[in-house]
């Protein structure tokens, strides 16, 4: 059971002791009427800053990394999942990276130990919702000894057309570092061979749980989807990677790892204008931890305004 969760007029419900030795917090906790939602941070992933607009002038991107404090090389790309508690259900939403040695990402791949220390048992997920199958999103799942602790009946949901996608997956219009390309692919087919019988596909839209609804968006990737909670007449979507940091500033800048950039900005420009409209809240897989805000319009871009911490 999540222990965090609590709204701001809530009673407050205490945390369980962690043993955790971080100086960082790692979750974060909202209500979305009766619908508990933590975000868990699986830490941070370094990758070079060209990734996030290599349609863009090189000075243009150097202008938004000197706006936005951020270094012009590289830095720290937030990875964030989260956990779902709707009745009897639990449903994770993405896994995170995982722990490859070979990738030689220590701070990243922290999700087991973080559920752990929000006292979430592996045991009780029921339900695994993936937005897409990036090693970033499925390779937590492929961590030593985390299978033998999930259910034999738990479900994976993702879109057809992803799995479709990775049997023979494109990557000419992508511009990421060398060997990621290798990674990921490596990445995706060990998914399937692992856990696909625990698969439930679906084509435009599943229903997890009441009040929690699955969206297929393509763009990043072709079954690249986005998963809705709401309850109470209060909402949240979780975007996976529709939305990039940048992206509220110049939602047409195409990030490295977007399989169909063009398709991949208009989705992010009718997901981010939809947000705008309804002030429902946002949450995104690279946007910075607790990654929780709403959307505003500014002029003809967006404006991105995080929540105020509730404690």
């Amino acid at each position: 059971m999540l222990n965090l969760v609590a709204k701001p007029s809530a009673e407050r419900i205490a945390p369980l002791p962690s043993k955790s030795e971080e100086l960082v917090p790692s979750r974060y906790a909202v209500g979305i009427g009766e619908i508990e939602v933590l975000i868990v941070s699986d830490g941070v992933l370094p990758l070079p800053t060209a990734m996030l607009a290599h349609n863009a002038a090189p000075a243009a991107r150097a202008a938004w990394l000197n706006d936005m404090f951020l270094p012009q090389d590289a830095f720290d790309w937030a990875l964030n999942v989260a956990v779902v508690r709707k009745g009897d259900q639990t449903i994770l939403i993405d896994a995170g990276l995982g722990l490859d040695p070979d990738l030689q990402l220590p701070r990243a791949g922290q999700l087991v130990k973080r559920l752990g220390a929000a006292g979430i048992d592996l045991a009780s997920v029921t339900d695994v919702v993936l937005t897409h199958m990036h090693m970033d999103h499925v390779g937590g799942l492929l961590v030593d000894g985390v299978k033998e602790q999930l259910r034999p009946d738990l479900r994976i949901h993702v879109a057809a057309a992803e799995v479709a996608f990775w049997q023979a997956p494109d990557f000419s219009h992508t511009a990421m570092p060398q060997g990621f390309p290798d990674a990921l692919r490596a990445t995706a087919k060990r998914f399937l061979i692992e856990y696909g019988s625990y698969l439930r596909t679906f084509e435009d839209q599943s229903e997890i749980a009441p009040g929690v609804v699955v969206y297929r968006t393509g763009g990043h990737t072709p079954g690249h989807s986005v998963v809705r909670v709401a309850s109470g007449g209060e909402a949240l979507t979780f975007a996976g990677d529709a939305v990039f940091a940048v992206g509220f500033d110049q939602p047409e800048w195409h990030n490295g790892f977007e399989h169909d950039p063009e398709e991949a900005a208009r989705v992010r420009i009718q997901l981010l204008r939809g947000l705008a409209e309804t002030g429902e809240m946002l949450v995104a897989t690279h946007l910075p931890f607790p990654s929780v805000g709403h959307v505003a319009i500014d002029g003809d871009t967006f404006r991105w305004v995080p929540v105020f911490w509730d404690f």
